[in-house]
């Protein structure tokens, strides 16, 4: 694990790659709530020798400075970009789930001459409604008061389908062990995030959205919906998972991530 201090926080990443290429196509993937950067863990392994594969913790998750309050998406954004910079990094591919995929959203209305394709997986770009944000905020309340064991245990069998046993333990493990501050500090940023639905419309990169079958936080309509907007995406819909396919289904997800940076590739050559 390595780190790097950016925008007055330190954040835990990996970089891996294939070896003696330094000039290989570089791909960032980006955590949800209330997970880490262990949750790429199959992707990390899987396109790593073609690809530089980096997956930072953001502020508050896994190794990284935990920041009360309040961190609003443009705050990760503003912290990914700050990290490639520290790295070295002008252009990359850019995937996210849930959390992550409205990261990456809040990226491209940020910087989108950066980003070379996008990856949205179990996510939506709608702003949160009222009822919403009154839930955010109270379930960030309750973190604060409670810490995660409760909310972890309520929620696990729609993070991960309970017959995707090896992916749920994964899942809970990282719930557990995500900080209460920085958990709480996202969802109510998370809670006035801007309605990326018109954005969607004009991405000029390739895009893949991506959706557990069985999701029930970001059903395949969700999925639908955002295909339709991309003016140049693909969709694929995993069979046997929930929210988080890339854990439970890897080899399904990872075949349609393979086509997606072929994609990208096409494109910049």
């Amino acid at each position: 694990m390595a780190t790097a201090h950016v925008n007055g926080v330190t954040l835990g990443y990996d970089d891996e790659g294939p070896a003696g290429t330094p000039d290989a196509p570089v791909l960032v993937l980006v955590h949800g709530h209330p997970f880490d950067r262990s949750m790429w863990t199959p992707q990390l392994r899987a396109f790593a020798a073609t690809h530089r594969v980096i997956t930072p913790d953001l502020r508050g998750y896994g190794e990284s400075t935990v920041v009360p309050g309040t961190t609003p998406l443009g705050t990760f954004a503003e912290d990914l970009a700050a990290l490639l910079d520290h790295l070295g990094v002008r252009e990359f591919a850019l995937g996210g789930l849930s959390m992550g995929g409205q990261i990456v959203m809040e990226c491209y209305r940020r910087f989108p001459g950066r980003i070379t394709g996008l990856l949205l997986a179990d996510t939506f770009p709608a702003a949160e409604t009222p009822e919403g944000r009154a839930h955010r905020n109270a379930m960030a309340d309750r973190l604060l008061a409670e810490g995660m064991r409760g909310y972890a245990d309520e929620v696990l069998d729609k993070m991960a389908a309970p017959y995707n046993v090896a992916a749920a333990a994964h899942v809970h493990r990282m719930m557990l062990t995500a900080p209460p501050e920085g958990a709480a500090a996202a969802l109510r940023g998370r809670a006035e995030r801007p309605d990326y639905r018109d954005l969607l419309t004009r991405v000029t990169v390739p895009a893949l959205v991506v959706v557990g079958r069985d999701d029930t936080y970001t059903p395949v309509a969700d999925a639908e919906a955002m295909h339709a907007a991309l003016p140049d995406s693909a969709l694929h819909v995993v069979e046997s998972a929930a929210h988080l396919p890339n854990l439970e289904r890897p080899e399904a997800f990872d075949a349609a991530v393979a086509g997606w940076l072929d994609r990208v590739r096409a494109r910049r050559s």
